[in-house]
């Protein structure tokens, strides 16, 4: 069975043994009205802003993707927490955090039959309150959106987060980096760099929570600092 997702270099960077990052609380962000929203489980975390390739192959995700084609729509990728990407008829449904990221198709060929490539670039983030597994498998949620994290400018004790972010983007391709850049925007930093560094998924995930973006670069920063890379 074909990978559901394309590997990324994320080992770009190499990790080295580090004492374990001390990971903020979880800020609160004030929600809006819910929505449905299909969702797509995976084990990666798509952050606002990123970009991410995907091979998609089941029945149910490319029926998915024809219908956001088709009317322009959106789905929602969320952290796989337990179990597979792909569905298997003697498994539970996966378990999936309840905090994701709104996608945006951008670009998708069909190199082969039953075969899509897609590239997504992420939008805002939401909570998943409620979900049902349609009868094809397809997973739909009530969402809340959260809103975005204040604006601010990247503090200048972190330029050489964004210099070494310059460095990354350069190894790492324009296919894994967005085109448009901000290495002014502290958000915008922060999220790049926890997408792209070999953080633990968990902890990729923490940094999708927090909504505060000097807090993640603190902890963006210490990491680095531990590995000897600012």
């Amino acid at each position: 069975m074909p990978p559901l997702l394309e590997s990324r270099d994320v080992h770009a960077i190499p990790l080295t043994r580090a004492r374990p990052l001390e990971m903020p609380p979880i800020l609160s962000a004030r929600a809006k009205r819910s929505v449905e929203l299909p969702l797509f489980p995976l084990k990666t975390v798509l952050f606002p802003g990123g970009v991410l390739p995907l091979k998609v192959f089941e029945q149910r995700y490319i029926e998915m993707t024809k219908a956001c084609l088709g009317s322009d729509a959106q789905f929602g990728v969320c952290l796989v927490t337990r179990g597979e990407e792909v569905a298997r008829a003697d498994a539970a449904p996966a378990a999936f955090a309840a905090i994701g990221t709104r996608a945006s198709i951008t670009t998708w060929d069909m190199p082969q039959q039953g075969i899509l490539h897609i590239g997504v670039c992420g939008g805002s983030r939401f909570r998943v309150l409620s979900h049902e597994i349609l009868p094809d498998g397809l997973v739909v949620g009530t969402v809340s959106e959260i809103a975005a994290e204040p604006a601010v400018a990247l503090p200048a004790a972190c330029a050489p987060l964004a210099r070494l972010l310059e460095a990354v983007a350069e190894r790492v391709g324009p296919q894994h980096f967005p085109r448009e850049r901000a290495f002014e925007d502290a958000s915008w930093v922060g999220y790049r760099l926890a997408e792209l560094l070999p953080l633990p998924l968990h902890i990729k995930q923490t940094m999708l929570e927090v909504n505060d973006s000097e807090v993640r670069l603190s902890v963006l920063q210490k990491f680095l600092q531990q590995q000897g890379l600012v």
